[in-house]
């Protein structure tokens, strides 16, 4: 289901929220400051929102950030209530401190496995304790419960993360989220929401814990937010600049190394990105070595300078796909942004290359049926197809993914897929997933397009499609992001990247396998050490020059107290590496036990928030008075430049779009689509029919029934792509068909060379990625003919091995088998 927002409250609790004085002239643009009332089930007004302003405070030292936020929460009400506040951080953030202060109070959050969490704060809120509980629906999406605020009182919870910040050609960058843009739910509906506007479904099982309510057009959440930057550049600061707020900046030196950078307006909405870029006066990261020990372990990252880019003589022939995502909520300004990016993008084209156009919203549709030359006729043709976008209904992205990735028309081209879309999909995790399994040897580069969009989605398909993200806030951004997306795919700064410590004692190093740097981007790796010493790295790879090789001397010591964050961000990077390997179960609520173990144990040991590792606080030592609390949803802005008419349809008006999608859908008169865009224009014509644009599409209930009607079918050009049903998809290209290839080579091939593949004895080496490995899956392999490789380091459910090459396919249908690729 897209973005249909009920009212702000879940159906099942007595206190529901209703938008009282802040209606917006429709001759006034401006939205009024005001505040947004909520309201008993009889429409008595009973006061403003709980959550009364958050405090964000930044500490930057070199290229480490320690980030605080702290939320006031207040009571307004006559009676006890327990506020639900779904809310952003950042995707790499290592979250690992919370507290609660209650009054004159400091209770320190306890990291917990997520359901002994759950049980702990339900307890102390039945018996009337103030508790408050912080849980991670995804890396970049949390919700905070704080449970028995009593009338008047007022709770402070802090939460901190740290991260190392990006740097990039030059620049670092930080950026803090403000507001959870409203998801599409894909799937069938499988229960009721609850705090959320959108009910769980079989693609999203917790797709009410994501969808916070969104204020109404024309109107404003009662919160605001404020932002502080304490930078300390280490050299001379030569430009800053916030890219979306307004700030006053107030440097402590005369050389400026050091700055503090405020927002200008203290009541900031907060429905847009915090993006800070900043150059100091060299163009250079220095490499650098942090160490860190403590009874957990030795922990250390490592910083290396890229080298410059330089440009290649060689033009590699590319095979161009560019995808962009037309559904409801890129409705205008996203759209029309994508769109001058688009075009850039086709015009810059190599004359040598081949390429296509792909739309998606509720289906896939072509420019052309395969990739064309990049002749003139051709560019005219796609820039037409272009110009007739426009912003309208669901987005089935996993549909656009299969699309995309599945097959390639040309093997001798490299194929470069390029996405632009905001990424507002509740099923992001199985997306990355499918990435990983499908891109094969193509690269994937995504384009974040709009103010405030899904970052964790974005970074994680380029990482998946080792590629690299793009972010364009506005239009004027769009030609630079063009031009510098070229400039990467033309020639990559560092490729083939290899790291040699030498005779240092290395372990558990993430990322696993350092990706090609496409731009100046350092090489940061995270590890552990098991003794301290002086040694060498070597950093290899291949530039457009040719082999390039740097070293540098480090020293790690035995006992550095120092730099603790730096244990939390390796168990960060860990936890990462570990989700990674089966995103979709995680997603679907049934994680490999195996990964889910050792997740939570990095979890609990490093006092670090997880999917399944939760922070709770519980007030021990007061009873408050007065029952049951009463639940309130925490309302959420819009994000600047997302079109309510896209979201919510012409009216604007989430609330009856919601309620009367949820209500036949309770009667099972299914399939229906709620809430959604343009289409629910005809929610006023026909109690059946509420439309097919904006975030509809998605959620069915029951069996159509005799008169229900049938959804809307995609326009010709937009039908979705077949699901590719021939397990051989699971190969990489290189080693599909290799069998016929062999034989028709002298001798039968069983020793031959094809590209980088050696065949030997008629046997090729092979790394197996698996949903699960254990000793089942082990027997079905080793019938197979495959043979183990034993090797340190591997990751859960991937093996490496030999095999018979004419073994390949039997052993792509495996039910287990996820991907099948070359050995490294």
């Amino acid at each position: 289901m897209r973005a249909t927002h009920s009212s702000c409250v879940a159906l099942a609790a007595v206190i529901v929220l209703a938008f009282g004085p802040l209606a917006l002239a429709k001759s006034d643009n401006r939205i009024t400051e005001g505040r947004l009332e909520a309201m008993d089930p009889k429409g008595k007004p009973l006061g403003n929102c709980p959550l009364k302003h958050t405090d964000v405070t930044c500490d930057i030292s070199g290229f480490i950030a320690r980030v605080t936020v702290r939320q006031q929460f207040q009571n307004p009400f006559k009676e006890k209530i327990e506020a639900v506040y779904v809310f952003p951080l950042s995707q790499d953030g290592a979250v690992d401190r919370m507290t609660m202060k209650i009054g004159d109070r400091l209770i320190e959050g306890e990291i917990k496995e997520r359901g002994e969490a759950r049980a702990i704060y339900e307890q102390a809120k039945a018996q009337g304790k103030v508790a408050s509980l912080l849980d991670q629906e995804r890396p970049n999406i949390f919700t905070q419960a704080v449970a028995n605020i009593e009338p008047g009182a007022q709770v402070d919870i802090t939460i901190s993360y740290s991260e190392t910040l990006k740097w990039k050609d030059g620049e670092y960058q930080f950026a803090f989220p403000m507001v959870v843009g409203p998801r599409y739910m894909p799937g069938n509906m499988t229960g009721e929401p609850t705090t959320g506007w959108a009910p769980p479904t079989d693609h999203v099982p917790d797709a009410n814990k994501i969808s916070p309510p969104v204020t109404p057009e024309g109107t404003r959440a009662g919160h605001d937010i404020s932002v502080a930057v304490n930078l300390d550049a280490g050299l001379p600061l030569r430009r800053l600049d916030s890219q979306q707020h307004e700030v006053v900046v107030d440097y402590a030196d005369a050389e400026k190394t050091k700055a503090t950078i405020r927002l200008k307006e203290k009541k900031t909405i907060p429905n847009k990105d915090f993006v800070l870029v900043y150059q100091t006066t060299t163009d250079e990261i220095a490499d650098a070595v942090l160490a860190h020990t403590d009874p957990r372990g030795k922990f250390f990252t490592l910083v290396l300078q890229p080298p410059k880019r330089v440009r290649s003589q060689l033009i590699v022939p590319k095979e161009m796909v560019f995808t962009i995502d037309k559904s409801g909520s890129m409705m205008g300004f996203p759209i029309e942004t994508a769109k001058k990016a688009m075009r850039l993008c086709i015009e810059g084209l190599h004359p040598n290359d081949t390429f296509n156009l792909m739309t998606f919203e509720g289906g896939v549709g072509f420019c052309f049926p395969k990739p064309v030359p990049n002749t003139d006729e051709n560019r005219r043709k796609a820039l037409e197809y272009l110009g007739n976008l426009q912003g309208s209904g669901g987005t089935e992205m996993m549909k656009a993914i299969h699309a995309c990735l599945a097959g390639q028309d040309d093997p001798e081209r490299l194929r470069v897929v390029c996405f632009m879309t905001d990424g507002y999909v509740g099923n992001d995790m199985a997306i990355i997933d499918a990435v990983q399994d499908s891109a094969g040897v193509a690269r994937v580069f995504s384009f974040g397009i709009g103010r405030s969009v899904n970052r964790y989605l974005l970074d994680n398909m380029a990482r998946a499609g080792r590629g690299e993200v793009h972010y364009i806030l506005d239009e004027q951004q769009a030609g630079g992001a063009a031009e510098r997306f070229y400039e990467r795919v033309r020639t990559p700064v560092l490729t083939d990247i290899e790291l040699d410590f030498g005779d240092l004692k290395v372990s558990e190093l993430f990322p696993a396998n350092v990706p090609d740097l496409f731009s100046s981007t350092p090489v940061v790796v995270k590890g552990q050490y098991k003794q301290g010493g002086k040694g060498v790295i070597t950093l290899r790879g291949k530039t457009g020059e040719g082999k390039f090789e740097r070293k540098i001397d480090v020293n790690l010591p035995d006992d550095q107290p120092e730099n603790e964050v730096l244990a939390s961000l390796w168990a960060r990077a860990k936890v990462e590496h570990l989700m990674n390997q089966d995103l979709t179960a995680a997603q679907q609520g049934k994680p490999n036990p195996a990964i889910k173990e050792e997740v939570l144990g990095l979890g609990l040991r490093f006092h670090l928030m997880t999917q399944y590792t939760s922070f709770v606080a519980v007030e021990h030592k007061r009873i408050t008075e007065g029952g049951q609390p009463k639940t309130v949803a925490v309302p959420v802005e819009m994000p600047e430049g997302v079109s309510y008419e896209g979201v919510f349809g012409a009216s604007g008006d989430q609330a009856s779009g919601v309620k009367m999608g949820q209500a036949m859908m309770l009667r099972g008169k299914g399939p229906v689509r709620v809430g959604v865009g343009t289409g629910q224009r005809e929610a006023a014509k026909s109690e059946m029919k509420l439309g097919y644009g904006g975030f509809g599409g998605g959620i069915a209930a029951g069996k159509p029934s005799k008169d229900a009607p049938r959804a809307a079918e995609p326009r010709p050009e937009e039908k979705p792509a077949a699901q590719p049903a021939d397990p051989r998809h699971k190969l990489a290209p290189e080693l599909r068909d290799l069998a016929k290839k062999l034989a028709a080579l002298p001798g039968g091939g069983a020793n031959a060379a094809i590209g980088k593949l050696r065949i030997h004895n008629g046997r090729v080496s092979v790394r197996i990625e698996l949903t699960a490995l254990n000793d089942d899956v082990r027997k079905e392999l080793k019938k197979l003919g495959f043979v183990e490789k034993v090797t340190a380091n591997m990751p859960l459910n991937a093996l490496l091995g030999t095999v018979d090459v004419r073994q390949l396919d039997a052993l792509a249908a495996l039910d287990a088998v996820r991907r099948i690729a070359p050995a490294p």
